[in-house]
């Protein structure tokens, strides 16, 4: 059996893998790793929880807060935030654990569990396997009135989330109109909420939640409706959250895309120039278009590289020291102000730079010219061997030496499935496509199972 926890929590299809059981005891043993480990000692342990609006998240949440009261915590239950809103909170109202129910930009039948230790960080690798390990344990439970007390958050919270977020900018919104797709998630209430506060003109759309249509042919991973929108409105950009809003994608006045690599371009020039940009340095994954580092070392800003997923761009950040980072796919951390990646916060920054220096988002976005990108998957293939094999190193090799400065190429075993990943740069599609299709060749020979 494989780890349960993955690169963001507990995920998987609700009511099968993911289990009213199996949050519930979540729940127990995460509060005994804590209280074992002194994180409880000398007050009375308290948590929030919260989650997006997915059905499944309506009992899961009910299984988790039976978990940690049973287990002597006192709960407040956020209902409907976006993920980086229960960090937020987890950080802000000093509360020793949060607890998210969200699968993010998956589908609906999926659904997560995800915790935030004190300070509203994401849980070491270490202490989720000691979670993990004691699933399921034999324990002494408390009675009386050492049982854990339940109350719902009537509104307060999302205030309070909302009110930093737009404390984060010291420009006014007034005069842009801004198209905003929620996703049917998370940010339905608190994106255009946080926008219009900071005196944007907004429309929405996709913010009418069901339980069931989240992510459904919308948001940041189906922008189409997205583009359309910002045209018919003549806004001046949108911008694209996922299910739990820490995902954020941009429109520009034309219609065009507005990718991950290109806002963490702009956000990291404006940052450069306000000082604020801690060692010159932008973190992202290997993933990032070759563009965003050509454009970044013109503007002497490094781009130091991590493994793909937002943990790892997190890691990093925390290390280093450094003040932004993200991936292609929208999810940015700015740490001045946030301990995960937030896709309202994104989009306020994002906003606030068109607003200060009067320049259209297609070009702000213009700085990074994105490289023509091919992504071939390999499946049915023995993936261990992908880093082993000499022939198909050569033919990397080989691959690499043709691309030179102008491309690169990228060979990377899937994390989840039975399978390679082949990405190609190249200064034309044409070329691109070629090389990835001959190194896809090569892997099949070489790597067949």
């Amino acid at each position: 059996m494989g780890r349960l926890f993955g690169t963001d929590g507990v995920r998987g299809l609700a009511n099968r893998d993911l289990t009213a059981e199996l949050a519930l005891d979540l729940s127990v043993a995460a509060a005994h790793v804590l209280g074992t480990s002194g994180a409880f000692e000398g007050h009375r342990p308290r948590a929030v929880v919260g989650r997006d609006p997915r059905a499944s998240g309506e009992f899961l949440q009910a299984a988790v807060v039976a978990g940690l009261a049973s287990a002597g915590v006192d709960v407040t239950v956020l209902d409907v935030l976006p993920t980086p809103g229960v960090a937020h909170l987890t950080d802000r109202l000093d509360v020793d654990l949060g607890v998210m129910l969200s699968a993010s930009h998956n589908a609906m039948p999926d659904n997560g569990i995800k915790f935030f230790a004190r300070g509203g960080h994401k849980l070491d690798d270490a202490v989720e396997d000691q979670i993990e390990e004691r699933l399921g344990e034999p324990w002494d439970r408390p009675t009386g009135a050492d049982v854990g007390r339940v109350v719902t958050d009537t509104g307060q919270g999302r205030d309070a989330y909302v009110d930093h977020l737009v404390s984060t900018i010291d420009v006014s919104l007034e005069g842009l109109r801004i198209a905003v797709d929620c996703a049917n998630g998370a940010a339905s209430e608190v994106g255009p909420a946080a926008l219009r506060q900071a005196g944007a003109d907004v429309v929405v759309i996709n913010a009418s939640p069901d339980g069931r249509n989240i992510n459904e042919q919308c948001g940041s991973t189906h922008p189409e409706q997205l583009q359309a929108a910002v045209v018919a409105a003549g806004a001046d950009f949108g911008v694209a959250f996922d299910g739990d809003a820490d995902r954020c994608l941009a429109v520009d006045h034309t219609g065009a895309l507005v990718d991950g690599d290109q806002i963490m371009g702009i956000l990291a020039v404006a940052m450069s120039e306000a000082g604020t940009l801690s060692g010159q340095t932008l973190v992202a994954t290997v993933m990032s278009n070759l563009g965003l580092r050509i454009a970044m070392a013109e503007r002497g800003i490094t781009l130091h590289e991590t493994a793909v997923g937002d943990r790892y761009v997190l890691e990093a950040m925390r290390a280093e020291g450094f003040a932004l980072g993200g991936e292609q796919s929208g999810h940015l951390i700015i740490s001045e102000h946030a301990t995960t990646g937030d896709g309202v916060l994104t989009a306020l920054q994002l906003a606030a730079r068109v607003a200060a220096t009067g320049t259209s988002l297609a070009e702000l976005a213009g700085i990074v010219t994105r490289l023509p990108q091919v992504l071939v998957n390999v499946a049915g293939v023995d993936k261990s061997r992908s880093a082993s094999d000499p022939e198909l190193l050569a033919a990397v090799a080989t691959a690499e030496a043709t691309l030179g400065a102008t491309g690169r190429v990228l060979l990377r075993p899937s994390g989840t499935e039975p399978l390679v990943r082949v990405m190609v740069e190249a200064a034309t599609a044409e070329v691109a496509e070629e090389i990835a299709a001959d190194l896809a060749a090569v892997v099949r020979e070489r790597l067949a199972l």
